[in-house]
């Protein structure tokens, strides 16, 4: 007797992109269109650290200038609607703002291109809750490093 069997596993069905995905999505489809122009670029990042709430605009504001300040060839880009810092053309860093996927607390992180590799494990994403002259001392350090 031949025959099949059902399985007794449950799918979740898929829900596709949140709301909040399909909106970063959109941003960095216009954020590829002005990186041409390294002076728009840095209007367009402005201009979303001003649409901020705070505690999330202060920091990255302060993030904007400590990256200029110690890693001025990097260039000041968004990223999927978060400033964000390239090298080569290729996002090195970015400021995740708490509010932008509801989250307790926002990062500053890392891509692969930054060179902060330390052994066989590195952290490459900081949760910030204010931004103290240690934290600031930290982070203008890892960008140094990062940008090479």
């Amino acid at each position: 007797m031949t025959g099949t069997t059902k399985s007794t596993k449950t799918a979740k069905a898929y829900e596709g992109f949140s709301a909040e995905e399909r909106a970063a999505m959109k941003e960095r489809a216009k954020e590829l269109k002005a990186s041409a122009n390294r002076a728009e670029a840095e209007k367009a990042q402005l201009e979303k650290i001003a649409e901020l709430s705070e505690p999330d605009r202060s920091m990255a504001s302060r993030i904007h200038e400590l990256v200029a300040e110690h890693a001025p060839s990097l260039a000041p880009k968004t990223w999927y609607g978060m400033p964000g810092w390239a090298k080569d053309g290729k996002i090195l860093c970015f400021f995740q703002p708490a509010e932008k996927f509801g989250a307790r607390y926002p990062t500053f992180g890392f891509n692969d291109v930054a060179q902060l590799d330390e052994g066989t494990l590195w952290p490459v994403a900081y949760a910030l809750t204010e931004l103290t002259a240690e934290n600031e001392a930290t982070i203008a350090e890892l960008v140094k490093r990062a940008a090479g």
